[in-house]
């Protein structure tokens, strides 16, 4: 290697370094939320509307199969709840403001049910992804204890995250690929019609 090559590598590798500093720097930092509330057809409608959300993955988490299908979860014979894993940035939107959003998004007073769908994979339940969560979730939940605009006690679980299984493609984004089905199964399955009843001017 000749001595201009010699001179000029330290400035390359420096450039080169520098370039991969504020690549690291402009790289949004993610994190994840996992939470089940009933159908999640439903509940990734509702988290994509959220400022800071990246993305929403319906799956199934809190069994005991691996890999499980959507006839096997629904059978109720696994132990999985179907459940949405939310991808979002900290820097435009909190977990805990997440967690606000999920209580109101749901009917925490129903055991393995939610609306029109009964069985414990329609269970509703946070799926805490470290001890932070796991604290910020039961802050909010005794919050809500005191505060809540219904009179029912919270059933609503809150525990430890284990595998989560993405579910068939037909199911991601339901209600973008089928818009009309998705109406008609949120308005017949009365889920709006009770989240008023139960949250009132709250749902906001």
């Amino acid at each position: 290697m000749n001595a201009r090559w010699l001179g000029i590598l330290p400035l390359l590798t420096s450039a080169l370094l520098s370039a991969g500093v504020a690549q690291a720097q402009t790289t949004p930092v993610t994190a994840k939320a996992t939470f089940a509330g009933g159908c999640f057809w439903c509940v990734e409608a509702d988290f994509d509307k959220v400022p800071g959300v990246v993305s929403t993955t319906s799956g199934y988490i809190g069994g005991t199969v691996a890999n499980p299908t959507y006839q096997q979860v629904s059978r109720g014979s696994t132990g999985h709840a179907e459940a949405v894993e939310i991808v979002f940035d900290p820097a435009k939107v909190s977990y805990a403001t997440l967690v606000e959003k999920f209580w109101r998004t749901i009917d925490p007073t129903t055991k393995d049910r939610q609306f029109c769908d009964a069985g414990n994979p329609y269970r509703t339940a946070i799926f805490t992804h470290d001890a932070a969560q796991m604290d910020s979730a039961k802050r909010s939940l005794a919050a809500l204890e005191k505060s809540k605009p219904f009179k029912e006690p919270i059933v609503t679980e809150i525990v430890a995250a284990g595998p989560f299984y993405a579910a068939e493609d037909y199911h991601q984004d339901y209600y973008l690929k089928n818009p009309i089905r998705y109406k008609f199964y949120r308005t017949s399955c009365g889920r709006d019609a009770r989240l008023q009843q139960l949250w009132g001017a709250a749902r906001q």
